[in-house]
């Protein structure tokens, strides 16, 4: 009787010497062995190191088992659950002892207007690069994006001979309106939305603590996704309207296979990372089961202080925060004659 396939002989992943800030997994199934993570499909098994990871992506045709998620929650690994290479984010969980220090220093920031007019110029700057913006005002800087994203579009109109007459967008229903490069424009940008989200959850972030955006529950994700329009979404559509390719599924393949291809989940994290703790600011992530203090910032929780003298040294041990810079992906091969959650039935 020929091996079956979840019983293929293992091999380890190797040695990480850094934390491994996501890992997506396709066509896979996961499970627990011991301490670590097992990843298994038709042509290999995985063994992770659940502790050092900031977030696990779980893609279509992957399964997994009650013992798996708990080992990943235990450490405070983020889970999402997402379309084909992260395009669209269906569900998150968080594990109960992930920290909050970017949490903290996000709200720090989005709540002082000095600082918050700092990072939405970073994010601006970005999409400037060479240009100084470090003493624009916000309405300038909406000024030169608005005129930047114009000559975008009327560039690649002209490449593409695709006729450009403006964007048209209705709030519930993107892709019901304007015509089909419109259509494909909002499509695209929905699924790098949901990229975004994966990534910012997967982080410990909020998506709903904007700097450009807000008022949404999703405004930091708007933020974030805005970095890549001009790069990714705005030619992909254009080119897709040249060929015919007008369909909503059309739009969210070939994004999902150009981010693919530049890897564009790794250079997310970066991103937010280097938004929220650009250089010469040192935040740290404080152990969980703390209690708050107006004095000292925080002390030791489990403790009862009623009978407990105040005592400063009693100060918690403070763990730097890595949100890592790797990115794995574990596909599996297609399973014969089984549809993924992408190819229904």
């Amino acid at each position: 009787m020929a091996d079956i396939w979840w019983k293929a002989h293992p091999h380890d992943l190797h040695r990480l010497t850094d934390r491994v800030s996501s890992i997506y997994v396709e066509r896979s199934h996961l499970d627990r062995d011991e301490n670590a993570v097992v990843i298994i499909n038709k042509r290999e098994t995985v063994r992770v190191p659940a502790a050092m990871i900031a977030v696990m992506l779980l893609g279509p045709g992957t399964r997994t088992t009650h013992g798996a998620i708990r080992l990943l929650a235990d450490p405070g690994t983020a889970v999402c659950w997402v379309g084909e290479q992260g395009v669209r984010m269906y569900a998150a969980g968080l594990g109960p002892s992930r920290g909050a220090g970017l949490l903290h220093r996000q709200a720090w920031l989005v709540t002082r207007t000095k600082e918050r007019l700092g990072v939405a110029r970073a994010m601006y700057g970005m999409r400037f690069p060479g240009e100084d913006v470090s003493t624009s005002t916000m309405q300038q800087l909406r000024g030169r994006e608005g005129a930047r994203i114009r000559k975008l579009y009327q560039e690649h109109s002209r490449r593409t001979g695709v006729p450009w007459n403006g964007r048209v967008y209705k709030p519930g229903d993107a892709f019901a309106a304007g015509d089909d490069l419109n259509r494909l424009l909002s499509a695209a940008n929905a699924a790098l939305y949901g990229i975004c989200h994966a990534v910012i959850v997967g982080l410990g972030a909020s998506p709903g603590l904007g700097f450009v955006h807000t008022g949404s529950a999703t405004s930091f994700v708007m933020d974030i996704a805005d970095l890549y329009k001009a790069e990714y979404t705005i030619p992909l559509a254009f080119d897709l309207a040249a060929k015919g390719l007008v369909d909503e599924r059309d739009a969210r393949t070939a994004l999902r296979d150009r981010i693919a291809e530049t890897r564009l989940l790794g250079r997310v994290v970066n991103d937010i990372k280097t938004l929220l703790t650009p250089d010469g600011v040192d935040f740290d992530t404080p152990e969980t089961n703390e209690l708050w203090d107006e004095r000292t910032g925080t002390v030791p929780g489990g403790v009862n202080w009623s009978s407990t003298p105040m005592d400063l040294d009693l100060a918690p041990t403070i763990v730097p925060a890595d949100m890592g810079q790797q990115h794995i992906t574990i596909i599996g091969p297609d399973l014969d004659g089984v549809p993924t959650d992408e190819e229904p039935r």
